[in-house]
């Protein structure tokens, strides 16, 4: 085995050792200087570690980890990712501020860049088509301006903010809550794939860790980490989300805010988080500005494209208008055009059919 293989073999050892977390872990490193010393030092040096218990020191000394740390290592390799050591270049440096950052990160795809602001955007599940579609223009516009996006690469908002990146031809960090062979939902398969082409994608659970509820918060604390700023997209009061921006409060970081419809219920969170401090974003702009990040905004390197509106008539123009990204009843188009429902209805289906609106479930609609 070659020399660098056996080291990283003894940093799977030690992590396999029963009830170590990573604020020990950190300790240990501290006073030994890598997992090989670690694995050589005396029981009364080990008893010198502050947090840790006799029973660990003794299995650490017996070398009793549970696991096979050469197997970990094996799999690692043949799934194409590759394990980033506390000590490692390549570990993100803001990630190393927090209070128990993971003494190993699984990496698939592109190194993390040490050289770039990272921002995180977090958010509903289950969002609205508002949500989504903000989520992927703030993205979108923070890619273009070499900003990085982290998020959770769970459906929703954090699916939106990872494709709003990519759109972007920016990097963005995908953080699991499973395992690096495991690609939870697997809906996101495809995302996933692009992902590793043009960004990153960790873990610290090892191989095989399936996405079980425990895993999120946990996931969570690396999301914030990673970042500068975290971005809370429509959530409700109950929501990860808010877990995960009280951690990034913790951590020192700067947490905003996109507000949303009073009457949805999906804002409540981030209504409550704007009331609460957090700063109420609209845009890319708002972002930067309160980060402290003034980046130019380079048009030539805007690979969005412009809304080119078709030719309209003047009753359709005046409905496309009282339109917006939350969907609307027809009856309430009706009440704010002045209009009668059928000829509402026709201008509505005109417009459809121009492409510029979208019709949902129950006569509702929206701005597509």
């Amino acid at each position: 085995m070659e020399k660098s293989s056996e080291r990283i073999v003894t940093w799977i050892a030690l992590k396999m050792i029963p009830n170590l977390g990573n604020i020990t872990y950190r300790r240990l490193l501290d006073k030994f200087g890598d997992p090989e010393a670690v694995f050589s030092a005396t029981l009364d040096d080990l008893r010198e570690v502050e947090g840790l218990r006799l029973a660990t020191a003794k299995s650490i000394v017996a070398k009793a980890w549970e696991g096979d740390p050469e197997a970990e290592l094996a799999k690692l390799k043949k799934s194409g990712a590759r394990l980033i050591t506390f000590f490692d270049p390549c570990y993100p440096k803001d990630l190393k501020e927090i209070h128990d950052p993971p003494p190993l990160l699984y990496l698939k795809g592109n190194d993390i860049p040490q050289n770039k602001i990272v921002i995180a955007v977090i958010g509903s599940r289950n969002p609205t088509h508002y949500g989504l579609k903000i989520t992927e223009e703030i993205c979108q516009s923070l890619a273009i301006r070499n900003i990085v996006i982290a998020s959770g690469m769970a459906r929703g908002i954090d699916s939106a903010a990872h494709w709003g990146c990519l759109s972007g031809n920016g990097n963005t960090i995908a953080v699991l809550g499973s395992g690096i062979d495991i690609i939870y939902p697997k809906s996101n398969n495809k995302l996933f794939n692009h992902i590793i082409d043009n960004g990153s994608v960790i873990t610290e659970f090892p191989l095989g860790t399936p996405p079980e509820a425990k895993n999120f918060p946990i996931r969570n604390r690396i999301i914030s980490g990673l970042s500068k700023g975290i971005v809370v997209v429509e959530a409700s009061k109950r929501s990860g989300s808010l877990i995960t921006a009280s951690l990034a409060l913790e951590q020192g970081r700067e947490v905003l805010a996109v507000p949303g419809s009073i009457e949805s219920f999906k804002s409540t969170g981030t209504h409550f988080l704007i009331k609460q401090g957090a700063k109420l974003v609209e845009n890319a702009d708002d972002i930067l500005q309160e980060l402290g990040l003034n980046f130019p905004y380079s048009k030539e390197g805007d690979k969005s494209k412009e809304l080119t509106l078709p030719p309209m008539e003047v009753d359709e123009k005046r409905i496309y208008d009282i339109l917006c990204y939350y969907p609307l009843h027809i009856d309430d188009i009706a009440k704010q055009s002045n209009m009668d429902s059928a000829k509402v209805a026709s201008l509505l289906t005109s417009l459809e059919l121009k492409g510029v609106i979208k019709q949902l479930p129950g006569k509702m609609f929206l701005v597509y």
